[in-house]
């Protein structure tokens, strides 16, 4: 009976450390800097939200800086004011130019920093949203922003890792902005059947003015000879008059 007891508490043991491994390893995945909405469409503009939480149990978020890909340039970038914290922006220079309403452009924005006020910045347990506006979105089906977070004890977290499709999260995941193609416009079609049954409506009219003009030519011949022999037979009956 010592002995089952024994037997029973040994396996209990074991069986609990085992859990405590298993549960040390499917511990919750570390929050990383997203943009929001994840998804967009080709050539539009849109309101995206850089949503930054903060991972540090006793230092501040004090830096953000968002890199825009440089093989996707956007045409119109601005930012929205967020309380407690300024915004630097940087340019390069773009060829070809990018066509905005119609005007070339040659420059294109590469950078977004914000910088907290003294005192200020993300505190632990808390997170901040940094709006932004682009336009019109690139030909391309994705964009990735690769960020650095700075905190107030000098540690960055460097988000710059492009997740790959089918594969595991990478463990410093960089926000991407997936793109899908935009839909063609529903008009067209409609508006190209229209053309067609416009261009048949045309042939059908032209054939049937050429018919028309057709019978009435052939009832002008018909009238026309039936004049001449009635010319010719009065001739005939009328006598001829002797010098």
């Amino acid at each position: 009976m010592i002995r089952l007891r024994r037997s029973a508490s040994a396996a209990a043991l074991t069986l609990t450390a085992v859990a405590a491994t298993v549960l040390g390893f499917a511990g919750p995945a570390a929050a990383h800097v997203t943009v929001n909405p994840k998804e967009a469409t080709q050539g539009s503009y849109g309101r995206f939200a850089l949503r930054v939480p903060n991972e540090s149990d006793t230092a501040s978020t004090v830096k953000i800086e968002v890199n825009l890909p440089e093989n996707a340039p956007v045409g119109s970038v601005s930012t929205m004011p967020v309380p407690g914290w300024t915004v630097a922006v940087e340019k390069r220079k773009v060829d070809p130019p990018i066509e905005v309403h119609g005007s070339q452009l040659t420059e294109a924005v590469s950078k977004l920093t914000w910088t907290a006020a003294a005192g200020g910045g993300v505190k632990p347990g808390e997170f901040q949203e940094f709006p932004i506006s682009l336009g019109p979105l690139p030909q391309v089906d994705k964009m990735v922003l690769k960020t650095l977070q700075t905190y107030s004890d000098g540690n960055v977290s460097r988000w710059i890792e492009e997740p790959t499709p089918g594969a595991e999260e990478p463990e410093n995941p960089a926000p991407v902005l997936t793109l899908a193609v935009a839909a063609a416009s529903p008009s067209a079609a409609p508006a190209s059947a229209a053309t067609a049954a416009k261009d048949d409506d045309d042939d059908d009219d032209s054939g049937s003015t050429a018919v028309v003009l057709g019978v009435a030519g052939l009832l002008a011949g018909l009238g026309g000879l039936a004049l001449g022999g009635l010319a010719f037979a009065r001739t005939r009956r009328e006598p001829t008059p002797k010098s």
